[in-house]
């Protein structure tokens, strides 16, 4: 990869241009992301001794707990990218870095459940600001023969900090406690924030894209109502009011953005990107893939603790198949980046099958036989993955990579949450684990099967073209844009 341009090749303003990415710029990046999509997951494995703890949390307190992260994260996903994109993608990530430390602390030191779970959704507003803002770098900065490969490294990160957080979390529970979870985050951001100091350039800042606070608010409000309505659906009854409202505010609000933006002479962004039916299958196709992996995460855990037998953190140690099986795949995803749509169908097809196969298990079933279906699971991810990412990111002018990397991490995480929604909903309705685990991830896989059929046959081979512009600040030259 090329080194850090001369000086005299810099852009106005310090900035680098693309094709600088180096091995510490990416190793930090992806160190980044990493560590912020771990909390999503170590929470869970902490669960049993939070609420045991002096805190006294209630069931609706521990459910916040796991979910204000998840939320607030999901929520202010595409305001943040389009943020970093305008204002400095690196200034974006240091104070994500910032914030997820702030909320790490509070956490550790929380008194009570409400201080614990204001802790929880400052590191998610961190977390919205660091995702989108490392694949903004990685894009900008990557060549245009490299971006495939550096995807694939992204995207193995999300899958590796899953991983991390399963086994950090599993670790707390059984020989630590979860303050130290918390505490470990702190020195950890500052490391990761002295790291992208030093090693990470400034990339352009785009004068095209917009703060735009009234769409900000509105797209935020609207995202978040929904994802309340997803998340806490299985607990209320989802034809309960409190749900049924949460999704009627949802759709009111995002249509009411959506009028905004068509009107605005300068919206968050402009609604008809999503006239790309690339972007439309790469979405859905996200979506899809993280729909069935946090379905298995939900399920996994439950199903090696409590039909296995195994202690918190050897369920921490019995996930990592998981990341091994991304990490070979990928390596297959980045030889044949040439062939989006044949590597897309068969990723998405064997998370699919992976998860018919996992649906067979019970309390008989060799570890190693699981394992061989997690990792054909693993493997549809690591496939699939970075295609759909690159395939979100280049569905916009590169100027907007953060808001095109806010895009395809909403839908990333949207479809995780509908992952654990409807899993949840199908094991309540049976007597225990061991009897709803089969139906529960055979409903999931024949929903991935068929959405990936629709991805397959509507994924584009070009991407879409930039949004005429409105105003003149919306008029700045795309940077090179590379399908």
């Amino acid at each position: 990869m090329a080194g850090h341009p001369t000086p005299t090749t810099q852009l106005p303003g310090g900035a680098v241009p693309t094709h600088a990415l180096k091995r510490p710029v990416l190793l930090a990046l992806c160190a980044c992301v990493l560590v912020a999509q771990s909390m999503v997951a170590a929470i869970n494995l902490l669960i049993p001794q939070l609420s045991s703890s002096a805190l006294h949390p209630s069931h609706s307190e521990l459910l916040w707990t796991v979910d204000a992260y998840v939320i607030v994260f999901a929520g202010l996903l595409v305001p943040a990218g389009a943020l970093g994109d305008r204002y400095g993608r690196k200034g974006a990530l240091l104070v994500g870095l910032g914030l997820f430390a702030a909320g790490a602390a509070t956490g550790a030191l929380a008194t009570g459940p409400a201080v614990l779970i204001a802790g929880r959704g400052l590191s998610g507003a961190g977390a919205a600001l660091i995702t989108p803002a490392t694949l903004s770098i990685l894009m900008q900065l990557s060549a245009p023969e490299h971006r495939a490969r550096s995807m694939a490294a992204w995207t193995l990160s999300i899958g590796l900090g899953g991983a991390a957080g399963n086994l950090g979390g599993g670790l707390a529970g059984q020989f630590l406690s979860w303050r130290a979870l918390f505490a470990a985050m702190v020195p950890l951001a500052a490391v990761l924030a002295a790291a992208v100091a030093v090693t990470t350039p400034r990339t352009a800042r785009s004068t095209g894209s917009n703060p735009d606070p009234l769409g900000t608010l509105l797209l935020t409000a609207g995202l978040v109502a929904v994802l309340f309505g997803i998340i806490e659906g299985p607990s209320y009854g989802w034809t309960s009011a409190r749900i049924l409202g949460a999704f009627a505010a949802g759709a009111v609000l995002i249509a009411t953005f959506t009028l905004h933006a068509l009107r605005s002479a300068a919206p968050l962004f402009d609604p008809r990107v999503f006239s790309s039916s690339r972007l439309r299958a790469a979405s859905l196709g996200t979506a899809t893939g993280f729909f069935g992996l946090f379905a298995l995460f939900f399920v996994n855990s439950q199903y090696l603790q409590d039909v296995k037998g195994f202690g918190a953190a050897l369920t921490g140690v019995a996930i990592l198949p998981l990341p091994v099986g991304m990490a070979v795949a990928q390596k297959l995803a980045a030889r044949w980046a040439g062939h989006p749509r044949a590597v897309i169908g068969t990723g998405l097809a064997l998370i699919g099958l992976g998860l018919l196969g996992v649906s067979t298990a019970d309390a008989h079933t060799p570890y190693w036989a699981y394992a061989g279906w997690l990792l054909v699971v693993s493997a549809g991810t690591g496939l699939s993955m970075p295609a759909l990412t690159l395939g979100v990111v280049t569905s916009l002018p590169a100027h907007q990579a953060g808001l095109g990397s806010g895009l395809g991490t909403t839908a990333r995480e949207t479809g995780a949450a509908l992952g654990v929604a409807v899993s949840g909903t199908v094991l309540s309705a049976h007597p225990d684990l061991i009897h709803g685990m089969g139906p529960a991830l055979r409903t999931v896989a024949l929903v991935v099967l068929a959405a990936t059929a629709l991805v397959t046959t509507t994924y584009g081979t070009r991407p879409a073209s930039d949004p005429a512009p409105k105003t003149p600040t919306n008029r700045e030259p795309a940077l090179p844009h590379h399908s």
